[in-house]
């Protein structure tokens, strides 16, 4: 049986100093995170690298000219109560989620995530000079020619190999971007072949990333950028357990893309893990039709496939459905968080393929990219503005401004899968379900007693030498169920230790 998709984010924002001279993004980014520790929370707990090997590749080897994506020590890096990483990267505030055992649970805990990243602005901004302000923004591309991730984690088993994987899951990246994409403004890529016709009269893309991808597999995740990514770091049981590091997706400021995104993935990669895949419906060339996918908006492209066909990126959507609903019926749904979450994921991802053929404008009110583009039509319409005029590219920003005040996604009526109140207790209590139940509530509880965190071990200092180190290596272990009388019980980490045989 597959293994349980056990499913996390990994997000960086876009941060904009306002000042008058000159403004250093990572100096900005300490600002952000900083003022949310020293504000929010009552003990700082650092991250532990000792276990950190982001240049180990799932192939086997490293490519002669791969670089291992460098892990900057030196700046913030704090772990918070409800078991997320908060930290500096690449000149980004950038935020994990805590493990998740489903889909919707991860869209509570990237909406915390978003609640905390305000936090912080308000925070930092009360300390700035008058006339200063940070900004943060939810995004993928300054519009200048660089990109920042959001990255999404997937648990899977060693056994499969990684081969299969790639073969399977490389189709659905390139078109899941048609439900899955966060939209934008121009190209900031040259394309081998000219758009289609959709794009010049209206030059407007579905995805923000696929711009900035330039290889089908490789280790890379800022140059050169590969469509499958081979970090082979599971954070977990090496022998039982792959962590599939995906980079190819856009950061959105809808739910429901972000549940069809992790839900759907999640499917596939259980297929995967079983083995319950068709035959690959594997682009000729997959870079290009990435771009292709993302520059038709009409979505009536016909990518050529390496075995002759041409399909349009919705054909390809509707083989991967048919699949998982013959999967469902054979091995149940208990992979991705049983029947309930699993049948929704599958109901909403017809319901949005059916009419992404026959109405997408219908879907303004679930696909960012959708909502996008008709506001930037009637407001070019309104205004009489050709598609390259400024004020078109800062409503583009505008939308994934975090400021509650300012956010044009916040206006346009996008359904949420969430409330207000999930998600606030989600920004400082941990999900119950997985390890980070264990990580945040010790953190809560005994802060003052651990040195260091990170997903697969704690480092606790009890007043007594060696600093005693605890393994999580287990993500479905240490949850509420398992552990949640021990914490209640336990009055220092010195008999929690104890307790645990540690």
């Amino acid at each position: 049986m597959a293994v349980h998709k056990v499913v996390g984010i990994e997000t960086e924002f876009g941060i904009l100093h306002r000042c008058d001279g000159d403004s250093n993004p990572v100096a900005a980014s300490s600002m952000i995170i900083n003022a949310y520790v020293n504000g929010f929370l009552c003990q700082r707990v650092s991250w532990d690298f000792d276990d950190e090997q982001p240049g180990t590749d799932a192939r086997g080897f490293n490519e002669f000219d791969a670089l291992a994506p460098e892990i900057e020590t030196h700046l913030v890096n704090a772990v918070l109560t409800n078991g997320a990483r908060y930290y500096v990267d690449h000149a980004h505030p950038e935020l994990s989620t805590p493990e998740c055992s489903d889909a919707r649970q991860c869209v509570v805990y990237d909406r915390a995530a978003e609640e905390i990243l305000i936090r912080s602005m308000e925070a930092a901004n009360s300390l700035l000079p008058d006339g200063e302000e940070l900004v943060i923004h939810k995004n993928n591309s300054d519009g200048k020619g660089n990109s920042y991730g959001c990255h999404e984690n997937y648990l899977v088993d060693r056994d499969v190999p990684f081969s299969r994987i790639v073969t399977h899951i490389m189709p659905f990246f390139v078109t899941r971007q048609v439900f899955c994409g966060a939209g934008k403004i121009g190209m900031e890529a040259p394309m081998a072949e000219p758009p289609p016709a959709s794009f010049e009269s209206r030059p407007f893309q579905i995805s923000q990333r696929a711009d900035f991808f330039e290889e089908e597999v490789g280790l890379e995740t800022t140059l050169k950028r590969p469509i499958v990514n081979t970090r082979d770091e599971p954070h977990a049981d090496t022998r039982k357990y792959r962590r599939v590091h995906v980079i190819i997706g856009d950061a959105n400021m809808s739910e429901i893309q972000t549940y069809l995104k992790l839900g759907t993935t999640s499917l596939v990669l259980a297929m995967i893990d079983d083995d319950f895949v068709s035959e690959p419906l594997t682009p000729l060339v997959p870079v290009a039709a990435l771009r292709q996918v993302s520059c038709d908006t009409s979505l009536q492209s016909l990518i050529d496939l390496a075995d002759g066909r041409r399909m349009r990126a919705t054909e390809i959507q509707w083989e991967y459905l048919e699949t998982a609903r013959k999967y469902a019926r054979r091995h149940g749904l208990e992979a991705v968080g049983g029947d309930d979450i699993g049948n929704d994921i599958l109901d909403r991802w017809e319901a949005v393929l059916a009419l992404l053929e026959t109405d997408p404008l219908s879907l303004a009110s679930q696909l960012d990219w959708v909502a996008k583009l008709r506001l930037y039509e009637g407001f070019a319409q309104r205004h009489e503005l050709d598609w390259d005029d400024p004020k078109l590219a800062a409503l583009d920003l505008q939308y994934h401004d975090l400021r509650p005040s300012k956010s044009l996604a916040r206006r346009m009526g996008l359904e949420r899968i969430t409330s207000d109140d999930e998600v606030n207790e989600a920004v400082a209590a941990p999900p119950p379900t997985t390890r980070a139940y264990f990580r945040g509530c010790c953190l809560d509880k005994f802060g003052d007693q651990i040195v260091a965190a990170n997903w697969d071990s704690m480092v606790f200092d009890i007043g007594t030498d060696p600093l005693r180190r605890v393994p999580m290596l287990e993500p479905l272990r240490g949850t509420q169920t398992h552990v949640g009388n021990l914490l209640d019980e336990c009055r220092d980490a010195a008999e929690l230790l104890r307790r645990l045989g540690n």
